[in-house]
């Protein structure tokens, strides 16, 4: 996962928020430095990081209907924020009886640099390690474990399964043994410290309408920091997690900013 509010991270988070649009269309290159200029990315860094990204094939060069270059999403690009967004974007209560998703895989020594390629992903998408080799999630990360496999060419040395855990350790133990809760929950903390100061600040203004530029900085740098964290904590159910779990704190925060902000700052980005 890219750090956050890196000019790379600041303009997939800018995608994901405001670039997809009815047939994907490229976003203008002089629209992509003001847009990234308005969260401080000077233009030398924003066109150094499309091109990264477009060598990386999460963008494709493409001219706007007005002539002007600019960039589009890939498909792998699109696929990779539609899965993004049941995390960002929905928080279901999950519950122990949906059970999990266990990753196990097996690669030749020969091919090792694959090996680390997916510990890193599974990480990545918020796999704990239940044994060396065997990977355990939430069963509702299923479908993105799958898209992310074979996008990556992977499926040859995974194998998937679902089921529920049966012992011996209570799952409660076992969790916290599969997962480093701790660092989780600073992720979630450190969230809350950036931007509950913000939403608190809308919030004592009620029936101001935002303003679209302020609006879209501040939802801009609050999605590029959430969209991080459901990564990180893949979505336990509440009975195996600590009583003081700022998880759903930082999730509401998230979500109260969501509904204020997106659309105003929307008229930011159509200006």
């Amino acid at each position: 996962m890219v750090e956050p509010h890196t000019p790379r991270s600041l303009i997939v988070t800018l995608y994901g928020a405001y670039g997809r649009t009815p047939g994907d269309a490229p976003i203008p290159v002089a629209e992509l430095v003001r847009l990234l200029g308005a969260v401080g990315v000077e233009a030398p860094a924003v066109r150094s990081s499309v091109s990264r990204l477009k060598r990386r094939g999460l963008l494709v060069a493409a001219r706007t209907p007005g002539g002007a270059a600019g960039y589009a999403l890939s498909a792998d690009a699109r696929q990779l924020l539609d899965d993004g967004d049941r995390r960002i974007y929905r928080h279901p209560d999950p519950r122990i009886e949906d059970g999990w998703v266990l990753a196990v895989f097996s690669v030749p020594e020969a091919e090792r640099h694959k090996r680390h390629l997916l510990r890193s992903r599974l990480s990545g998408l918020g796999f704990g390690t239940a044994a060396p080799g065997v990977w355990i999630a939430p069963a509702a990360l299923y479908e993105e474990t799958r898209h992310t496999l074979e996008r990556l060419e992977l499926t040859p040395y995974v194998e998937l399964f679902r089921g529920d855990h049966l012992g011996f350790a209570a799952t409660g133990e076992s969790v916290a043994r599969w997962w480093d809760l701790d660092a989780v929950a600073r992720l979630h903390e450190g969230f809350l410290e950036r931007h509950e100061p913000v939403l608190r600040s809308w919030e004592a203004r009620p029936d101001a309408a935002p303003a679209p530029e302020t609006a879209y900085r501040d939802y801009l740098m609050a999605l590029d920091s959430w969209r991080q964290v459901p990564y990180a904590d893949p979505g336990l159910p509440k009975e195996l997690l600590p009583p003081t779990w700022p998880g759903g704190r930082s999730a509401e925060v998230f979500g109260l900013l969501h509904e204020r902000l997106r659309d105003a700052g929307a008229e930011f980005v159509r200006g």
